[in-house]
């Protein structure tokens, strides 16, 4: 991977995983189980591959199970494992929202007391999605800090129906609409400081920009080329050559979403992506400690 820089991967402590397993997501958005994950066996796989460095987040469903004080617990042990390897991880922090003050206090002392990197956001909470005018003091605030913002799928707020676990269909949809939310709400161009990566390659954006645009205007064009993405999950052999008629490749992020993504996987889909000849380091624009 050429000293790529991992900006879309998870970490899972014991702490994260009792309080998940305790509120009923032991399967995780319909997936088959929590998966493991430890800081070691993860910087063995980043060398193996030639991952310069990874900026760890919580995957959804999130912190918040009804208790805003897990938040903090895992953005500390998070900073733990940066503090023991500042070279090789970043920490993009959680927020316990839908609680919008609660998520005011941790942005606070995620930057200020635990450095961390940026913060990352469900694409929605309880059913708003990020564009919805109740998240604007957390929208100020991130402006005000030029913060980067990992935007992360979570289930829906209604039961779809499908049966098949959420991540593969519902999770590009979320996104979509999150993306969707803010820009014709007009997030991006109230907080142009705040720089926003999205998820998997965008998700189910190259199919259906230019329909968001017929409806909300030709500045949709104009907001999706000056966003960020990364390339987690099946970018090959589709998805990436639409994503990239949206947009340029200087916008491009690695991302491998372990341990979510199981190890060979990650493999597989990181040899696909190295053939490409994409550079996949410019996350340390974003991310200067790092370059």
């Amino acid at each position: 991977m050429n000293g790529a820089i991992d900006v879309h991967a998870h970490y899972v402590t014991p702490r994260l995983r009792a309080a998940m397993e305790a509120a009923g997501h032991g399967q995780p958005d319909g997936m088959p189980s929590i998966p493991e994950w430890s800081a070691a066996s993860t910087l063995r796989l980043m060398d193996s591959l030639g991952i310069k460095a990874q900026l760890l987040s919580v995957s959804s469903p999130g912190v918040n199970f009804g208790d805003t004080s897990l938040a903090r617990e895992v953005n500390e042990e998070g900073a733990e494992v940066v503090a023991a390897h500042p070279d090789r991880f970043g920490l993009l922090a959680s927020v316990p929202l839908p609680d919008l003050d609660a998520a005011l206090v941790e942005v606070r002392h995620a930057f200020d007391v635990l450095g961390a990197d940026g913060i990352t956001l469900l694409t929605h909470y309880e059913g708003r999605h990020l564009g919805h005018e109740c998240y604007e003091p957390l929208m100020a605030e991130l402006d005000r800090r030029g913060a980067v913002v990992l935007l992360h799928p979570t289930s829906p707020h209604c039961d779809t129906g499908t049966g098949f676990p959420r991540p593969m269909l519902e999770f590009p949809f979320e996104t979509t609409r999150a993306v969707t939310s803010l820009i014709l709400n007009g997030v991006l161009d109230r907080y142009p400081a705040i720089r926003f990566v999205v998820p998997h390659a965008g998700a189910a954006l190259p199919a259906l920009a230019d329909r968001v645009a017929a409806f909300g205007g030709p500045d949709v064009l104009r907001a999706l080329r000056s966003l960020h993405y990364d390339l987690a999950g099946f970018a090959l052999p589709r998805l990436l050559p639409a994503l990239l008629a949206l947009t340029e490749p200087d916008q491009l992020l690695y991302g491998s979403d372990h341990p979510f993504t199981p190890e060979f996987a990650v493999r597989g889909l990181a040899a696909a992506l190295a053939e490409t000849g994409i550079p996949l380091d410019r996350a340390a624009a974003l991310f200067p400690r790092f370059a």
